[in-house]
């Protein structure tokens, strides 16, 4: 089956008729023009919660969707996180990442990609990651979408780490243990070092990319990476890799066992 050429198209900019332009102690100052306007013309509005603040899942959850557009906020391990502002090296790096785990899904009917979308992982988890690769519910995915957020591990986690690293490689990674994620890359662009776990038996384990340099990824088969094209953001040795991937015998036997397990869900739901 031929594979469509994949581009990295323009980032297109954006913005709501609120725009968050600060957060102190707890209080972020909303931009109402949504264009600029001078300190003095800013609207305090309080957070529903500090940063470092306890809470479980559901607590946080409740309170979180009271949050200003554009602002974010986690829970891991039971311990409420406020994202600093977003550096142009994660955002470059994460959209490279992005564009990475979309073109795979294009390709692999079954497959979900998100990303920055909230996950309810725990009673006091709920992270967002920066890519999530998910299966299906009717591929045998071990997440679903309730009440429009994912609920379940993702299979596949990507986060980028820049001032997150510490917690990407410790709280977070507990948390995405646990919570039954199989597979967590972690690219620490200041390092300039890509670490893949594998979950085996209910712990990380470090694996390091085949004898190319390239780490394939045992969930999704023909989901390849190649960690110096991405810490380099060279996207034209980046989608060689994905088209390599996307175009191996493991991939489109991959397709051929999704599309089976989704005729057998479909069965299933007519009897």
């Amino acid at each position: 089956m031929p594979i469509a050429q994949l581009t990295i198209p323009e980032m297109g900019a954006g913005h709501s008729s609120a725009r968050p332009v600060g957060l102190a102690d707890g209080v972020v100052l909303l931009d109402p023009a949504g264009a600029g306007v001078l300190p003095s013309q800013r609207v305090p509005r309080a957070l529903p919660f500090r940063a470092g603040e306890r809470m479980n899942q559901p607590t946080f959850h409740a309170l979180a969707e009271s949050l200003p557009a554009g602002v974010r906020a986690e829970l891991i391990e039971g311990v409420v996180i406020v994202p600093p502002s977003v550096t142009d090296d994660h955002a470059t790096t994460h959209g490279h990442a992005v564009w990475s785990a979309i073109g795979y899904k294009l390709h692999t009917p079954g497959v979900v990609a998100g990303d920055n979308g909230s996950v309810v992982l725990g009673p006091e988890s709920e992270p967002q990651p920066d890519v999530a690769l998910r299966l299906a519910p009717e591929c045998g995915g071990q997440s679903r979408v309730e009440n429009r957020y994912v609920t379940g591990a993702p299979e596949l986690v990507i986060e980028i780490a820049v001032s997150t690293e510490a917690t990407d490689l410790h709280a977070r990674k507990r948390d995405y243990e646990r919570g039954g994620v199989r597979e967590y890359v972690v690219v620490a662009v200041e390092r300039r070092r890509v670490m893949w776990f594998e979950n085996v038996g209910g712990r990380f384990e470090e694996r390091d990319p085949d004898a190319d340099g390239v780490y394939r990824s045992r969930q999704f088969p023909g989901f390849w990476l190649d960690p110096a094209a991405l810490l380099n953001q060279d996207g034209p040795r980046l989608l060689e890799v994905i088209h390599q991937g996307l175009a191996s015998p493991e991939h489109a036997a991959f397709v051929e066992e999704l599309a089976a397990r989704r005729r057998a869900a479909t069965m299933r739901e007519e009897v």
